[in-house]
């Protein structure tokens, strides 16, 4: 399994941008699609989860209501819409994939996120 995360950048407080995740080789046990983020000296920490199969969400509660995960299956894309970006979700975000939401099989490389205040 190939995950490959793009879309990361700097933006004011307030402001937006869309997550991608390329998906390559995912089979039965790749269900969950998944967001982490992760700040130098703290642990990574769960943002959101789609199945891919039937498409059904999960966020964390610092994020629900101003993020979007979703999935486009014909592109084998995973996507994270942040909207009202705060100071505080500044990280590095990580898109996974995996049988269980909270302990991903697969990993892909970070993409830097920065919100200014």
């Amino acid at each position: 399994v190939q995950l490959q995360a793009s879309g990361g950048g700097s933006v004011q407080a307030g402001g937006s941008l869309r997550l991608s995740c390329a998906t390559s080789g995912r089979t039965f046990s790749t269900d969950v699609m998944a967001w982490f983020r992760q700040v130098p000296g703290k642990e990574r920490e769960f943002v959101a989860r789609i199945f891919w199969s039937v498409g059904s969400t999960a966020y964390a509660d610092s994020v629900k209501g101003r993020f979007t995960i979703s999935r486009d299956m014909a592109k084998n894309t995973v996507y994270l819409q942040m909207n009202n970006l705060k100071p505080e979700d500044t990280a590095v975000y990580y898109c996974a994939s995996g049988y269980r939401t909270y302990s991903p099989d697969y990993w892909g490389q970070g993409t830097q996120v920065t919100v200014s205040s």
